[in-house]
Order: structure tokens, then C-alpha cells, then sequence
């Protein structure tokens, strides 16, 4: 737990960082014969290219400098060991445990594993029946943050791999129109609803929860039918079985496993259920293998380690305000949504473990699309404007299917393109036409889309987040902040419900309110 500002290695890259800020640095006069093998780094199938960065040899020596004076590696032991490294809520941080080879696995986690497997091929075959005996045809997911946007990505990402036993649908928004929407076309008595609350008293998703119920009741079903359609991934088990499930119905969650992290649990359940329970533990073998490289690679060659600190060198040296995402897959159409979460909500702290108020920046503001699409939107930005944001570009390197190979080389192209352009730009006379170039960027190619390889990559993106947190000293595991949020909310709704004025609330939210009122009635 080390103040990065007070080490040699912070002093010495705030020195080091001046000769790439000069007016007349260029990017590309970095490269030199070999300077590719030098920055890459790869593990499996994924390829890291980091050579179009603000790097040289002495850059990247004192970046894993830092790591090292920060006790980056007695934290990653720590983390793996099980000790309670999420110190505000005093709990183990054991994501990575979901994933461990069977023969390594915690109880918990491998009754949790065949209980899904066991849910997963009675509802493909047929043997798990809706109410009156019905195959089920869709699955709704009922969840919110984690609880949505891990499964939903997954699920979407792997679209090719489902086995068409099911449809999946995902509803998190409280706005009733989400499910409503989702609810229109589809069967009562055929649809199956995964309530993925941990608490199960989470607003948004016990609102959805009680919806869906009362849509189910009103095409004709019993309360004592609910345990036909519906399941839980929850540890409540008091709540859930008032809402009307029973054991059979409910799946686990436990303490030491983060909601930004809960794919990889019985949350995953609407994943296996898209593409079967096979494909889920491919996921997870996936996920694995970057456990062990990240937890044995040393830092010079360890992918989510030089992702991380290349995050830090910009952020903290180059006060980069945010940075792009930009998978070249529609596959991975709801990553950046998904990474938000997990970047945003972990390091977005201000004081450090310690609770002391921070001096230095921390947090990143990640956005983006896929390629090609950003193209024709904020790549303008990107090119011409004013901010500094690095870049990562994510691209596979086989199509899906082969017979589309031509296009999927026009795609190709353009990602290693941007990248090209990003760093070299188009110098002209004309200061309108003129494209400065020297913007930095990554870029990570994966052989293919598979589960495992899809495991790999999310496990990637998790490890860095835990190395900038390590490098800030701050806890990347806890969110007070989305609390106060959803406490004020407790206070309003009784406001909007009754109409009685509250001192509770301050002027500007009351007049709101009362306009509100004015215009319903």
C-alpha cells in the first residue's frame, strides 16, 4: 500500500515523460528495427501490439519500476491467496476461484457447476417444463449492472455458438417499457425468468421481477405455478422464496464475488442456457489461462500488466482525459458498455485505502464503439481534436465464416488503418486538412472468436483494472458511490406517490416533483 507518487520511479517518468511532450517529438521516428518484437507480448491466441505508444526501452523499464515499488506482485499473491483485499467491506476478492480447474475448484463452486449443468439439459430436453408441462422457448433475464451487462455481452458475443434451444432476452431498465417490450411477442407459459439479484431487493430488478410476475399471473397462471417459470441467482433465500420460488429454483452468490465480476458465477446461467454448459466451461477454462499468466508472467511480458500501465502513464503523465475502445467485431458490440462498468465503478475512487483524500488522478473514462462504425462519427475527434486519448483496438483474425472473407479483410484493413493514421497523420499547408498525427494506440489480435478465447480477453480486461487500482492504492472492489443514488431514491418515490411536501428534500427536487404532479393531473 504504497503512495505511487512517493516512489523513484513515479519521480523519475515525470522527468522521463518531457522529451515525448516536446514540439518536435513524432511517434513514428520511435521506430527502429525490431521495435515491434520489443513492445508485443502475447499469451494463447491473443497478440498485444503496444509499439505505437510513448515508449522506449527506458519508458518501459521504469513503468514496471513502478509496478514493482507499488508491491504490484505481492498484491496479485494476495488476491489469488484469498486474503480480504477488498478492505472497505472486509471480504476476499475470489472472482478468479469460478474459474479454477475442477480439480481445484471450492466446494461451493463445483455443486454451483453441477446444479447449472444439471438446470441447463433439463430445460434444453425438456424435462424442466413451464407451467402445463410447456418446453421453454425463451429466457428472460430480470438483472441489472453485473447482473446484465456480463451475461447480455457473453450471450451476444457468442450469438454463433448458441443452440438455438432458447431464445435470450435481457431486461434491466426500470422503465416498465423494457420488458414490456421484450414480454409482447412471447408465451407465459414457454418463458422462463432468471432473476439474477444478489440481494433480491435490488430496485430495478425487484420491479422488473414483480412486472414479470404479475404479466405471468395475468395470462392465467397461479401463484403456486410461479416455480415453473421462474429461477433465482440470489443469496437472499428468505425473499426470493416469499416471492414464490422454491429451492430447487434457487442458485448461489456469495460475498467474495463482486457483481462486476459475477459472470463467471451462477450469473452466467442465461449464458449457459444460450450455448450450452459446455461452451460455459470453455468460457471459464478461458478465463483461467490468463489467471496463470497474469499471476506467473513476469511484467515485461504480462499482457494486463502492460495494459495497466500504459493507462497510468497517460493518465497521470500526460493528463489523458479518457480513453477509446474500439473492437473491430460486431460480436463485441457491448463490450465498451460492459468495460464501463468494470472501469468506471472500480476506479472511481478519490481517497486511497488508507482513506486519505488522493493528489494525484486516478480513474479512466472509457468509451467507444465498433469498428467500422466510429469511423463515421467520433473518429474526427480522435483525428483532429483537441484531447488526447489513446486508443485500443481489438480485432480477431479468422472470419466467422469463410466464405466472407473478402469483406472481412476490408475490416482488418481499416482497424490496422486507423491505428497507422493515429500515430503518423497527414501533414498539410492547409491547418484545415492538416492531421497532426502522434496519437498512441494499442492494438490486440485474437486468432478467432471462441469461448475460451472470449475468457481469456474478459479476464484481461479484469487484471488490468486490479493492477490500476494497485498502482493508485485504492480499492477497485467496492462502489459506495452507487448507493447514495438508489438510498435518495427510497425518499423521492414516497414524495411522487403521496404528493406531500418533504424537508427532506431540497427545493429544486421539490418543484420538480410538484411539476410532475401538475402535469399528470
Amino acid at each position: 500500500m504504497v503512495n505511487p507518487t512517493q516512489t523513484l520511479a513515479w519521480q523519475s517518468l515525470t522527468a522521463h515523460s518531457q522529451q515525448f511532450k516536446k514540439p518536435e517529438f513524432l511517434l513514428s521516428s520511435l521506430f527502429q528495427e525490431g521495435r515491434f518484437k520489443e513492445f508485443s507480448a502475447s499469451h494463447g491466441d491473443l497478440l498485444l501490439d503496444f509499439s505505437k505508444h510513448y515508449l522506449t526501452s527506458e519508458t518501459f523499464r521504469l513503468l514496471t519500476q513502478l509496478a514493482e515499488e507499488c508491491g504490484l506482485q505481492e498484491a496479485i499473491d494476495a488476491m489469488f491467496a484469498g486474503e480480504k483485499i477488498n478492505y472497505t467491506e472486509n471480504r476476499a476478492v475470489l472472482h478468479t476461484a469460478l474459474r479454477a480447474p475442477a480439480a481445484d475448484q471450492l466446494p461451493e463452486v463445483s455443486e454451483a457447476l453441477a446444479k447449472m449443468t444439471a438446470f441447463v439439459a433439463d430445460v434444453h430436453s425438456g424435462k424442466w417444463s413451464g407451467a402445463h408441462g410447456s418446453k421453454i422457448r425463451d429466457v428472460v433475464n430480470i438483472g441489472i449492472g453485473g447482473s446484465d451487462l456480463g451475461p447480455a455481452f457473453v450471450v451476444d458475443a457468442l450469438a454463433t455458438f448458441a443452440t438455438g434451444d432458447v431464445n435470450l432476452h435481457f431486461a434491466s431498465n426500470v422503465d416498465p417499457s423494457h420488458l414490456k417490450d421484450i414480454l409482447a411477442p412471447l408465451d407465459a407459459s414457454t418463458t422462463l425468468f432468471v432473476i439474477a439479484s444478489k440481494s433480491f431487493n435490488t430496485l430495478e430488478t425487484h420491479q422488473n421481477a414483480l412486472l414479470a410476475k404479475r404479466w405471468f399471473l395475468a395470462a392465467g397462471f397461479t401463484e403456486d405455478e410461479v416455480a415453473s417459470n421462474f429461477v433465482a441467482i440470489t443469496s437472499n433465500l428468505d425473499a426470493a422464496k416469499k416471492f414464490g420460488l422454491t429451492e430447487q429454483n434457487l442458485f448461489p452468490m456469495w460475498d467474495w464475488v463482486g457483481g462486476r465480476y459475477s459472470l463467471w458465477s451462477a450469473i452466467g446461467l442465461s449464458i449457459a442456457l444460450s450455448c450450452g454448459m459446455d461452451n460455459f466451461k470453455q468460457l471459464l477454462a478461458g478465463a483461467n489461462s490468463m489467471d496463470e499468466h497474469f499471476k506467473h508472467t513476469d511484467f515485461s511480458h504480462n499482457l494486463p500488466v502492460i495494459s495497466a500501465l500504459l493507462s497510468v502513464w497517460y493518465i497521470n503523465f500526460f493528463d489523458a482525459p479518457s480513453s477509446a475502445l474500439v473492437p473491430y467485431s460486431q460480436r463485441l458490440n457491448l463490450l465498451p458498455a460492459f468495460l464501463q462498468q468494470l472501469y468506471m465503478e472500480s476506479l472511481g475512487k478519490s481517497v486511497n485505502v488508507q482513506g486519505q483524500s488522493l493528489d494525484y488522478r486516478t480513474g479512466e473514462t472509457l468509451w467507444g464503439t465498433p469498428g467500422t462504425n466510429g469511423q463515421h462519427s467520433y473518429f474526427q475527434l480522435l483525428h483532429q481534436g483537441t484531447e488526447f486519448i489513446p486508443v485500443e483496438f481489438i480485432a480477431f483474425i479468422k472470419p466467422e465464416n469463410l466464405e466472407s472473407s473478402t469483406q472481412y479483410n476490408h475490416l482488418l484493413a481499416n482497424c490496422l488503418s486507423q491505428s497507422m493514421a493515429l500515430m503518423n497523420g497527414d501533414p498539410q499547408s492547409n491547418p484545415h486538412t492538416n492531421v497532426a498525427g502522434n496519437k498512441p494506440s494499442s492494438t490486440l489480435l485474437i486468432d478467432v472468436l471462441t469461448p475460451y478465447n472470449l475468457g481469456s480477453l474478459i479476464a484481461y480486461f479484469e487484471h488490468k483494472v486490479f493492477v490500476q487500482g494497485v498502482i493508485w492504492n485504492i480499492n477497485a472492489f467496492d462502489q459506495w458511490g452507487v448507493q447514495l443514488g438508489k438510498n435518495l431514491s427510497e425518499k423521492v418515490v414516497k414524495v411522487l406517490e403521496d404528493g406531500n411536501a418533504s424537508n427532506q428534500l431540497d427545493e429544486s427536487t421539490m418543484q420538480l416533483i410538484n411539476h410532475i404532479h401538475k402535469v399528470r393531473n
